[in-house]
């Protein structure tokens, strides 16, 4: 999962995410009076020495108003512009097989100089980004950074799909941006596809929400008969006050070549909100893929997203169970069969120790209870991203809400997307918390995108909630359970728990780089000429709060790299 090294003075620890690797860093205190920061060399697996660079330096401000091009022509290695941080998380652009090094140098400012560095002490953590930690599983996420420098470098903010989108347009042309936007995410379906067109014994089963993506629309369509799509038809999928949904012709486009008997539609009480996968041979499942990702452009390749990959006979059963449940009873039996009762547990060989639950549910306590006493006892840290927190109910809601205030716990953040049209960063132990409007991420991203924005469309759609990733008892819940109350008992959904520290730490990994990304987001919007952001100077005493006793970067530093 990753190494901890100390040398001297200086402590690093590497966190193993899905293609990223969570750096925290840690000095003895008499070393942080000089320290300018931290200088980070990734050494990939061929040997290639890349040093990682900063945009923020010593000289040359950043404001509300910089630009993306401004900001790319400031970057510098960080050995020059060190990282004045006590975390970083880092995403190699190629990911192969192989061990990643870090290389890190706690940089000390020169003897009578304010910005001049020297270094310090150095030392050196080993991590594989690639090979899974589990046969039997894989955990992958959309990249969810189309308003990104990242994106605008490598792509100058292209548009996503041709205007008007259709299903049927050439997907050529955005190959190259849709292998980076939708990361690893992506590859897995469409390695999960590959593996239906290669075997012609094997069928698969579809409960589909928001269903656009044209290649996995078109590659569902040429495998026939051997496809049944169970397909949300609530408001926003049907055609509807003169608005057309292109779920209907994906409705059309599967029924055409499957029969019209292999398509069903329903929303249970309110939404058939699923996103699963289910191969099966000979009737029986055998595979599944599941998640927050939607199979749609959105969702692959605008929001961020998870998507995990069960390659096991008796995970994928509970879900051919829960859907043969929905195609062939009634819609309102569901809350009251056995598929929809409580938790399946599963553990195994190649698996991580799991459980699933699918909705509707009776009560939502059913599902949710278990997900908020995990968080009511979590004993170090909790991290989220949670689609919606403001207006939702449920015990999840209650115990995420209490967050701010639960002192005993070392970090608790994570991410929101607001119904009021604002992103918001929760963060242990401080009273305010930044908010990043739309409108903010209107003039920096390209359609669609921006439309999206403009029509309450959704960017942070993981839902998922991690306790103790770095603790004794990790526990993470992800899937496609929006976790409010009222929800549970009215959506088609399914939620799993993994008890496993893999696992939970991959999850961490991106709650915390999400909450990174939005708030230095929300910072750089507040940035002014008077007040800008650049590298703190000797004498400005930047690592003070990391070492002020019992403060929220202090614990977050000391949780990190234990």
């Amino acid at each position: 999962m990753g190494q901890r090294s100390t040398q001297d003075a200086l402590t690093v620890k590497v966190h193993r995410g899905e293609g990223a690797a969570l750096l925290a860093f840690d000095v003895e205190p008499g070393l942080a009076d000089g320290l300018a920061g931290f200088a980070v060399e990734r050494i990939t697996p061929e040997g290639d020495v890349q040093p990682l660079k900063n945009r923020l330096t010593f000289d040359d401000p950043v404001v509300a108003q910089t630009t993306p091009a401004q900001r790319r022509a400031l970057a510098r290695p960080t050995s020059e512009a060190p990282l004045q941080t006590f975390h970083w998380v880092d995403f190699p652009p190629r990911v192969p097989q192989g061990t990643f090094s870090y290389r890190v140098t706690a940089m000390q400012f020169a003897p009578g100089s304010e910005t001049a560095l020297q270094p310090g002490p150095q030392t050196q953590v080993d991590v594989d980004l690639r090979t899974p930690p589990h046969a039997s599983f894989e955990l992958g996420f959309t990249r969810g950074y189309v308003s990104s420098q990242a994106y605008a470098d490598l792509f100058h903010n292209a548009p996503l799909a041709p205007t008007p989108q259709t299903i049927d347009y050439d997907t050529r042309p955005f190959a190259d941006q849709y292998r980076w936007l939708g990361f690893a995410a992506s590859r897995m379906v469409f390695d999960f596809l590959a593996e239906l067109e290669a075997d012609p014994q094997l069928t698969v089963d579809v409960f589909a929400f928001d269903f656009d993506e044209v290649a996995i629309l078109h590659k569902l369509a040429a495998l026939g008969s051997r496809v049944r799509l169970f397909l949300d038809d609530s408001d926003s999928h049907v055609d509807h006050d003169g608005k057309h949904a292109l779920e209907t012709d994906a409705h059309a486009l599967i029924a055409s070549s499957a029969g019209a008997d292999h398509v069903r539609v329903g929303h249970f009480g309110a939404l058939a909100h699923s996103k699963v996968l289910i191969q099966r041979r000979g009737g029986t499942p055998v595979k599944v893929i599941a998640g927050s990702m939607n199979f749609s452009l959105r969702g692959l390749y605008v929001q961020s997203n998870n998507v995990f990959r069960f390659d096991d006979p008796e995970v994928a059963g509970r879900y051919g169970a829960a859907f043969d449940q929905a195609w062939t009873q009634p819609l309102a039996s569901f809350d009251t069969s056995p598929v929809a009762a409580g938790w399946f547990e599963r553990s195994g060989d190649g698996l991580p120790d799991c459980a699933v639950a699918f909705s509707p549910h009776t009560r939502p306590e059913v599902s949710l209870r278990r997900v908020a006493d995990a968080i009511a006892g979590a004993e170090e840290s909790v991290l989220f991203s949670i689609m919606e927190i403001g207006t939702a109910s449920g015990p999840v809601m209650e115990q995420v809400l209490k967050l701010p205030q639960r002192s005993d716990l070392a970090v608790a953040y994570g991410t929101t997307q607001k119904i009021d049209g604002a992103l918001k960063v929760f963060k242990s132990g401080a009273a305010e918390t930044p908010f990043v409007p739309f409108g903010f991420l209107k003039e920096k991203v390209p359609p669609p995108f921006d439309r999206e924005i403009a029509t309450s469309g959704i960017q942070l759609h993981q839902k998922m909630v991690v306790c103790d990733f770095n603790g004794r008892r990790p526990i993470a819940f992800a899937g496609s359970s929006n976790l409010a109350g009222r929800a549970e008992t009215v959506n088609g959904d399914n939620l799993v728990m993994f008890a496993d520290g893999a696992v939970a730490t991959a999850f961490a990994v991106e709650a915390i780089q999400l909450a990174d990304h939005y708030r230095f987001r929300a910072i750089q919007r507040a940035a002014t000429s008077v007040s800008p952001l650049r590298l703190k100077r000797r004498g400005e005493d930047w690592a003070h709060d990391f070492f002020e006793p019992d403060s929220p970067r202090s614990r977050e530093r000391t949780l990190f790299a234990r």
